[in-house]
């Protein structure tokens, strides 16, 4: 045989590796649909609880933001400089990004794809003949074919002393081609003696494992982009807070109805005040140093 000997140990040692690898493919592909549907439940049980009020919030900000730039306006025609801190959040009249539920991350969370399908084994090569027999092999079943002790006369008898020196020969010298030859000559099945396709099988198998490897580097960039998301933090970090008996989305209800408390009145405050009154512009010191983050200042410039 040409090239290196394709042993049947080699061959199912890998095939053992290969069913232990899809093994592990499957169990990481159930985890990632496990956390995907679990994400995606809540996902849609956060939505439920504070969606309406988020939108109640951007409603009522771009109302204020509104008021807010009128206000502004008529004080800066009135060549009225207040020295605000910077204002960049007062003109997306929106929440700051951290308060805001992404709408992404409550859309449909994708599953996997379909996974390639492993090619079928290769025609005519018998499972259960892995690969060639080894040299003692070749040795122990010429020694058996050719012994002079089957012979059925003297002649024979001969003849078969003569072959089995040869056999003794060619495995002292490791000369496998002479033991196959010999084999075959003495009545063996050709694939039983060379092996049949060992190569094909060997060739199988590391296609397969390439796929399979291939395969679970997908699941696992799809495993860290769902746990990198902000919406599986926050779903984690409920659960561990449930699991000690809290309620946190009810606690963060609680705070964004306060937060809507507040802006309704902000909003009917703004509608009523004079722009040209100290309490205008301390409005205006409050509103924009709370969204830009610095400390708020009441009373006149």
């Amino acid at each position: 045989m040409n090239g290196p000997l394709i042993t049947r140990h080699d061959l199912e040692r890998r095939h053992a590796a290969l069913q232990d690898l899809r093994r592990y493919l499957a169990e990481q592909e159930r985890d990632f649909e496990r956390q995907r549907l679990g994400l995606q439940a809540f996902a849609q049980r956060y939505q439920a609880a504070v969606g309406a009020l988020y939108q109640e919030l951007d409603a009522l900000e771009a109302q204020l933001q509104r008021s807010t730039e009128a206000l502004l306006g008529s004080l800066l025609r009135q060549g009225i400089e207040l020295g605000l801190p910077e204002a960049g959040p007062l003109t997306a009249g929106r929440l700051p990004e951290a308060q805001r539920p992404r709408m992404a991350q409550l859309a449909r969370l994708e599953g996997l794809p379909p996974a390639t399908a492993l090619p079928p084994v290769p025609v005519g090569v018998d499972i259960a003949q892995w690969a060639p027999p080894t040299l003692k092999m070749l040795y122990r079943r010429a020694a058996m074919r050719i012994h002079p002790d089957r012979a059925a006369n003297d002649a024979e008898r001969r003849e078969r002393e003569q072959l089995m020196m040869a056999v003794n020969a060619a495995y002292a010298a490791g000369e496998r081609w002479r033991l196959e030859a010999m084999l075959v000559a003495a009545g063996e099945d050709v694939l039983k003696v060379c092996g049949g396709q060992a190569q094909a099988l060997r060739n199988w198998l590391a296609h397969c494992e390439n796929l399979v490897q291939q395969r679970l580097r997908l699941v696992n960039d799809y495993l860290e982009a769902l746990s990198g998301t902000g919406m599986y933090r926050l779903w984690r970090s409920v659960e561990q807070a449930e699991a000690r008996g809290l309620d946190p989305l009810a606690t963060m209800v609680m705070q964004l109805r306060a937060q809507v408390v507040e802006r309704r009145k902000e909003l009917y405050i703004s509608a009523r005040l004079k722009p040209d009154s100290s309490l205008a512009r301390a409005f205006l010191h409050q509103r924009v140093g709370r969204q830009s983050g610095a400390p708020s200042r009441t009373g006149s410039c």
